[in-house]
């Protein structure tokens, strides 16, 4: 769906610089865009290698399985049906929290696929969502972040005089996004039963 849109786009586009009579510009205009592209690449590539190592070293000097340990606890209790995702879910919000979104995706599908291994245990039906599932997703969507790299990336690329500043207000804003998160997840989740609970107590009671 979103080639055909780019498509169409594209096409418009290039129809409207014709029957301007601006096509020379629209060229110029296409070019300037590719050189400008490369360089951006080249100059988030730079700052990736940076703070990948950074959290690299990070990682190889225990300070991603400390977090882990210090919020594993924690964490148990947002999944009390689903003990054996802990660890991995743990490991998935340390890495996120340090910025090392391609450390913590494998640490996320080890730990839906736990959290889905629970759901069957359940009698959640296949295809959806157990409370575990969903209080997972929205840790992972609001996930707390110290260092957004990404941010600080563009920032620098695009020559900001204070590249840092950043830093604590989006802090505060994941910290937020977090804890709200937890709440309307619970909240939620208490308001629609999850079916698997509701199968298993019917079946109990006949």
């Amino acid at each position: 769906m979103m080639n055909w849109l780019w498509g169409i786009m594209l096409v418009i586009g290039l129809i409207a610089c014709v029957a301007s009579g601006n096509a020379e510009g629209a060229m110029d205009a296409m070019l300037a865009g590719a050189g400008e592209a490369v360089t951006l690449s080249l100059s988030l590539a730079g700052a990736y290698m940076l703070w990948m190592g950074l959290m690299n070293v990070a990682k190889e000097a225990g300070l991603i399985d400390a977090l882990a340990r210090a919020v594993r606890k924690p964490l148990a209790l947002l999944f009390p049906r689903s003990p054996g995702a802990v660890a991995p879910v743990t490991l998935n919000l340390a890495a996120n929290f340090f910025g090392m979104g391609s450390a913590a995706t494998p640490f996320g599908l080890a730990a839906m696929k736990e959290l889905r291994a629970a759901a069957d245990r359940d009698g959640v039906p296949e295809g959806t969502a157990s409370d575990d599932m969903c209080m997972f997703l929205s840790l992972n969507s609001s996930a707390v972040e110290l260092l957004p790299t990404s941010v600080l990336a563009l920032r620098a690329a695009a020559g900001s005089l204070d590249v840092y500043c950043v830093v604590l207000p989006t802090f505060i804003a994941s910290l937020l996004a977090f804890a709200s998160a937890v709440a309307l997840c619970k909240l939620l989740c208490r308001r629609a039963p999850q079916r698997g609970r509701t199968r298993r107590k019917a079946g109990g009671r006949a």
